[in-house]
């Protein structure tokens, strides 16, 4: 893609995920072709229909004929459309609300997990449905691994290493196409990203664990030094 990257819409966080460069062209080239009617708030209530999308293919799947998954896929990219750009749109038109944004952001993020996880169990057999809940519980692991990080160290980061929210959609409409050609398939997938993600939130975890100390001796020794210039 020649398009080249607006960074002013990617000031105010670091990205490590794998596609980084290549989504935040794309989103450079969406941003200003988004409609003035459009605000950053109803780009938010489109991610969050995509997400309703996403539910609405696991119960059309399991009630009515299981190439409905591809629904889903579709829904991930109306959600990523919308969550990508809702905070993007902001910085563009000079409008962002930082801490509203932020707030609102985690919230809907949480909100989209539980719908899909909640598709999920509709659709899995037995007691695959509660990898469904796992799915749910490690996703949301990763997410209060991602603000205590931005509280710990100032910097705010939404991707674990080389995966990001965008490469995990990708997975998932992977893992809906494979279930359409082979049925049965995501029940087996679904336990192996759960197994994936419960080992990238532990490191994550120790990871964080190690910024919180160095970060509380580094207050420490600031504390100290006033106290010992006094005594000098």
């Amino acid at each position: 893609m020649s398009q080249k990257i607006n960074k002013k819409l990617f000031q105010d966080r670091k990205r490590t995920n794998v596609l980084s460069s290549s989504e935040q062209k794309l989103i450079s080239y969406f941003v200003p072709r988004v409609p003035s009617w459009i605000s950053s708030d109803g780009l938010t209530a489109i991610g969050l229909l995509g997400s309703f999308m996403i539910l609405g293919s696991f119960l059309l799947a399991e009630y009515v004929a299981r190439p409905w998954l591809l629904l889903g896929i579709v829904g991930f990219f109306v959600q990523w459309f919308g969550d990508s750009l809702d905070g993007r749109i902001a910085y563009y038109r000079n409008k962002s609300r930082k801490w509203y944004g932020f707030a609102l952001d985690i919230v809907m993020d949480w909100i989209s997990t539980v719908l899909i996880g909640l598709g999920y169990v509709f659709y899995a057999p037995d007691d695959f449905k509660y990898s469904g809940f796992a799915l749910v519980a490690l996703y949301g692991w990763a997410m209060i691994i991602s603000q205590l990080r931005y509280r710990i160290t100032d910097k705010y980061t939404i991707d674990a290493g080389l995966l990001g929210p965008t490469e995990i959609r990708i997975i998932i409409c992977a893992v809906l196409l494979s279930e359409i050609l082979f049925l049965g398939s995501i029940n087996y997938l679904v336990i192996i990203i759960c197994i994936a993600l419960f080992i990238i939130n532990c490191v994550d975890t120790k990871k964080l664990l190690g910024m919180g100390d160095e970060r509380d001796w580094a207050e420490k020794k600031s504390k100290e030094a006033p106290l010992n210039e006094k005594e000098a």
